[in-house]
């Protein structure tokens, strides 16, 4: 039933951890979801510098974030600027290649306050990667919900359960928020063997649930197998993201560049280091330089 269990690999950044759960060196993608971190959760104190992430650039992926509690403002050099907040989506296409930064407010910084989220990176698929780049905030509204009997889930994007959220996606995938009482039991969407997804994963955000005999804390990630249909029960009040699709290919992954080949990661470090690659509007100060030599990224690297 269960293919793999990843532990995220937290870091303390100073007063806020990140915890980065994909990709792992065993298993890189689930679907084309390449790259997962856990931000937080952390309580600001008035005056903590907070979310300070300078301006970098990303190419052939979206950027999913998505927020349980606190703000980011989101800029990139398509001219958006952008709060994001608990329930709410933002999504973000780099295609041929886009320059973005994320920070708390200021005014936000002066009050303090809590910060906790969740941030994936998904790889386009071949006929995507050099698509113009994009950004769409989506609303609460805009994603399908369920409540009832201890359970919460609200579709993020992608299509699960008969419904489809308001994100428009580049190949097939869910991404699903469950927030479950002690003692609810639910199912994950289909594997390949009833006619979903090839691939899926749920990550325990908070709490502990028992899938199949066996019991998941925190910060674990449950790689399902293909054909495995489990009942999921929350062993305390827990939050669990699940997700899954269809793998798009392999992909190289080197700091925040995703690409299905060498040559066009090579291009995107030599435009970045050229400043061939505009600044946002509003935030065009500073930037995070190319680095020497990164591996994939660490949770100390810029999301």
């Amino acid at each position: 039933m269960i293919e793999m269990v990843i532990d995220a690999r937290r870091k303390d950044l100073g007063g806020f951890e990140v915890g980065r759960i994909l990709p792992f060196h065993a298993r890189r993608m689930v679907g084309p979801f390449i790259f997962l971190d856990q931000m937080g959760p952390a309580e600001f104190a008035p005056g903590a510098e907070g979310i300070n992430v300078r301006p970098h650039p990303h190419i052939g992926l979206s950027t999913l974030t998505y927020l349980f509690e606190g703000e980011i403002i989101h800029r990139d050099n398509t001219g958006v600027t952008q709060a994001i907040r608990p329930g709410e989506v933002n999504w973000m296409t780099a295609g041929k290649g886009i320059v973005h930064s994320e920070r708390t407010d200021p005014l936000k910084r002066s009050t303090g306050g809590p910060m906790h989220g969740m941030q994936a990176w998904i790889a386009l698929p071949d006929e995507s990667e050099d698509a113009d780049p994009a950004f769409h905030h989506h609303d609460e509204i805009d994603q399908p919900s369920y409540e009832n009997s201890g359970l919460f889930a609200r579709l993020v994007a992608g299509e699960a359960y008969g419904a489809k959220a308001a994100v428009q996606t580049s190949s097939p995938l869910f991404y699903v928020h469950w927030e479950m009482q002690a003692g609810v039991r639910t199912s994950p969407p289909p594997g390949k063997g009833t006619g979903g997804m090839s691939e899926r994963a749920l990550y325990v955000a908070k709490g502990q649930i028992e899938v199949g005999d066996r019991r998941f804390h925190e910060g674990q990630m449950i790689v399902l197998e293909p054909q495995a249909e489990p009942t999921i029960r929350a062993i305390i009040p827990s939050t669990v993201m699940v997700m899954g699709g269809e793998p798009v290919g392999e992909r190289l992954i080197w700091w925040n560049f995703v690409a299905s080949s060498q040559a066009r990661m090579d291009q995107a470090k030599a435009d970045w280091k050229a400043g061939r690659m505009k600044l946002p509007d509003g935030d065009s100060d500073e930037f995070i330089p190319l680095p020497e030599t990164p591996a994939t990224p660490e949770p100390t690297d810029p999301v």
